[in-house]
């Protein structure tokens, strides 16, 4: 039986979260606190984790960025009630797989659960390559003339999303919507930010750069 770890102070949406995931078929591990959460995460027993963002002792947000540094895989989804562009980027970038604003619908939840269970190594059993750029997507890792670039899961993802659209301009809108799953608001620079970061890894130690910014359209990843 898939066992699925919740990590919920809320008494409320606990029990509905673990009665709803039993009767769905899996076996439920509720968990209130943050420290306690991030030592039952990192046991490896579970498919995938239900992570509250708001907890006491430890936040979400430090338990993601504590499992993504220990290089752990499983998939994560994240549960929070604020539902700005800005949460939802740094979760992301943090490493979660997925995001889910309350409150939700419980079929909903279920519906990303097995969309996240479902996914593995079959799915991405492939590299892409870019000039002396590689992205290994069964490893998640991505190295530049044979060195490793030490990439954050988000960073991976929207690499290997350039690297899936090169020699084509990106709008950052498109961008947005593509990598981060959500739609880009006014006048955020969230994407600037995202891709400048990861331009710091890919191209600043190298002598050609890969990642260019197109006047009026966005970004573009060439062949140096």
């Amino acid at each position: 039986m898939t066992r699925i770890l919740v990590i919920e102070d809320e008494p409320k949406t606990g029990a509905s979260l673990c009665q709803g995931l039993r009767e769905a078929g899996f076996a439920v591990t509720l968990v209130t606190r943050g420290d306690e959460g991030l030592l039952v995460a990192r046991s490896g027993e579970h498919a995938l984790v239900l992570l509250d963002i708001t907890l006491p002792r430890r936040s979400g947000w430090e338990i993601l960025e504590r499992l993504r540094a220990d290089q752990s895989r499983v998939p994560i989804l994240c549960l929070t009630a604020r539902d700005t562009i800005e949460e939802r980027v740094r979760g992301l970038d943090l490493g979660a797989d997925d995001y889910l604003v309350k409150p939700f619908a419980l079929a909903e939840l279920l519906a990303r659960v097995r969309t996240l269970l479902r996914r593995g190594p079959s799915a991405e059993a492939r590299r892409l390559n870019v000039g002396d750029l590689e992205i290994d997507l069964v490893t998640r890792r991505a190295s530049r003339a044979g060195q490793d670039l030490g990439l954050t899961p988000k960073e991976l993802a929207l690499l290997a999303f350039f690297a899936e659209h090169r020699g084509q301009p990106l709008a950052r809108s498109f961008i947005a919507e593509s990598v981060w799953g959500v739609p880009l608001s006014g006048q955020s620079n969230v994407i600037d930010v995202a891709v400048r970061r990861l331009r710091a890894k890919v191209d600043d130690p190298f002598p050609s750069p890969l990642i260019n910014m197109v006047r009026g359209k966005g970004y573009v990843l060439r062949d140096a």
